[in-house]
């Protein structure tokens, strides 16, 4: 197996489009090679615990209205090209997804973490709900097999919250300005929403390399 590593942030729908378009080529690979590993990321750093309310995080990233209609064009048109649903206004706040990047950890120590990952973005980007708030990411949690119970202990805590702070700052260190980022093998690197053809090229080269 080759490790596939992925930074992402789950309210990043650049994130969301690069996972719908690696997916696609996974299955039409179903002996691909990778063994993927998700990794944090934090668009908004600095955001305040609670999140803020979208409409206010939006004009203080974007400006006006029409700011922000430039700059989730690009998104919209992305999306529908790669068969992705969004749900834009559904959404109304913009949260801290520290919580969030602790329970995609959560989920790969149970062998989760496709799931968890596929779950929070389906919670916020179709779903509108606020994957900063504990109980709903508890509930995230139950919904593909977690222990809720546990998961909301583990929330109410600081487990792992300097772990996956230290390996966000990491990537910013290094050099990571924007999401999602795959890194294979530790060192070949592929920035952005990558199309599914480019994937299944990748996969066809490292099978016939393996093979040979």
């Amino acid at each position: 197996m080759i490790r596939l590593d992925i930074w992402s942030d789950p309210i990043c729908p650049w994130c969301l489009i690069g996972k719908a378009q690696l997916d696609r080529a996974l299955e039409s690979r179903p002996a691909h090679p990778f063994a993927i590993h998700w990794q944090p990321f934090q668009l908004n750093p600095d955001m305040p615990p609670e999140g803020m309310a979208r409409d206010a995080y939006l004009a203080l990233k974007f400006g006006d209205a029409q700011g922000v209609l430039d700059a989730y064009r690009p998104v919209v048109e992305a999306a529908e090209a790669a068969g992705v649903t969004l749900d834009l206004p559904a959404i109304t706040r913009t949260p801290d997804t520290l919580n969030a990047h602790r329970l995609i950890h959560w989920a790969g120590l149970e062998g989760r973490q496709n799931a968890m990952v596929a779950a929070l973005f389906r919670a916020y980007f179709r779903q509108g709900r606020d994957i900063g708030d504990l109980e709903t990411l508890a509930e995230i949690a139950e919904g593909i097999g977690m222990d809720r119970a546990m998961t909301a202990r583990l929330l109410a805590s600081d487990a792992d919250r300097d772990t996956i702070l230290e390996r966000a700052c990491a990537a910013r260190a290094r050099g990571m300005q924007g999401v999602p980022c795959f890194i294979l093998d530790g060192q070949h690197v592929l920035t952005g929403a990558q199309p599914a053809e480019l994937w299944q090229q990748v996969i066809d080269a490292l099978t016939q390399v393996g093979g040979a």
